[in-house]
């Protein structure tokens, strides 16, 4: 009953391709982001805000930048850790530079070095695709974690070789580093995160999003109508490394508070990539659906055990957490390669011409 749509009638293209052309998602929408931003914030703890709420927000734009190429232009990555390191040293570099700067803009201007770097990194799309475009990201992966930790000006010659956050605040609120309460980082990830999602929204579905699209789908039948390839691919990287960026930045300033050069190593790029497999590759929601189930599992595996009386060290958990989340990635891309959105549009279907059977 909560989807029938008897009675809602378009009576023009633009409502028909609305971004909610259906009554009941605005519906939904309406109460997630109430929950998001007022009643979780009210109830949840310390450990729930470091363990769940921030990373789930910032993996879920890390895994929506890699979408923005692999799901909907169909470029292979595997740099994205990379990427998102050069977004967390850029901003800590400006914050360093212009200590006055507003950490929001820092965040949001740090994803335009990162855009440039993937473009840089893109451009062998050009000539390659498939296995070998995944090669040469790759190659960017290892440089540039080299380059982080042999180039001592971007962590400011600290002798450890990591960067450390400091105590930035806005407007008299200290919104990173040791003294910003967790409350306040979560608050604007959870901003800078909306507004990003907002904006790849409105990408996808426009005339760029239909671009990468044909690009992905066949790339010389798209070149054959009209679409320049060059720009199709390239766009694809910087907003992709773009949003990646930003990511990077939010990862450090508003959850870790320190990290060194190995923290953006390859471990980093695949997580990201097993969260876009499980969401489900070329959507929006299904980024949002795998970071929950990638950054929660482990969560769960830590206190379920505890509650139930077994005992099972640390390093059992980790195992555990490696065993699971591959047999994930083998069980969707078998059953269902579309991942949790295609399973969540298959339910809002049925829910739509319920209780008819087709």
């Amino acid at each position: 009953m909560l989807y029938r749509t008897a009675g809602q009638f378009k009576t023009s293209y633009q409502a028909d391709q609305a971004l909610f052309p259906v009554k009941q998602d605005a519906f939904l929408l309406g109460v997630i982001l109430l929950l998001a931003w007022v009643i979780l914030p009210m109830v949840a703890s310390e450990f729930v805000f470091q363990a769940l709420l921030i990373p789930v927000l910032i993996f879920s734009l890390a895994a929506l930048g890699l979408n923005i190429l692999t799901g909907f232009a169909g470029q292979l990555s595997l740099g994205t850790g990379a990427f998102m390191g050069v977004g967390a040293y850029a901003c800590y570099k400006m914050v360093s530079i212009f200590p006055e700067m507003n950490l929001i803009v820092a965040i949001l201007l740090s994803g335009f070095f990162s855009a440039a770097i993937g473009v840089a990194f893109g451009i062998p799309s050009l000539r390659i695709k498939g296995f070998y475009l995944a090669i040469a990201t790759l190659a960017a992966q290892f440089f540039l974690v080299w380059l982080f930790e042999k180039w001592a000006w971007l962590y400011n010659y600290n002798a450890s070789g990591a960067i450390q956050v400091p105590n930035l605040d806005i407007f008299g609120i200290f919104v990173s580093g040791p003294q910003a309460a967790s409350i306040t980082e979560y608050y604007v990830v959870l901003f800078v995160v909306s507004l990003l999602t907002m904006v790849c929204i409105n990408l996808t579905r426009g005339t760029l999003g239909r671009t990468w699209k044909a690009t992905r789908d066949m790339d010389i039948a798209a070149e054959l109508i009209g679409i320049n390839l060059m720009k199709s691919k390239l766009t694809a990287f910087a907003i992709s490394s773009y949003i990646v960026g930003v990511a990077g930045a939010l990862y450090v300033f508003l959850w870790k508070g320190a990290a060194e050069p190995n923290a953006f190593d390859i471990p980093l790029s695949f997580q990201v990539l097993f969260i876009a497999i499980i969401g489900g590759l070329g959507s929006v929601l299904g980024n949002y659906l795998g970071a929950i189930l990638i950054v929660g599992l482990p969560v769960v595996l830590n206190l379920v055990p505890n509650a139930l009386g077994i005992s099972i060290n640390s390093a059992m958990v980790e195992h555990l957490n490696v065993m699971i989340v591959g047999g994930l990635i083998v069980f969707f891309l078998i059953v269902e390669p579309h991942g949790l959105n295609q399973l969540w549009r298959l339910i809002r279907e049925k829910l739509i011409i319920w209780p008819f059977p087709h």
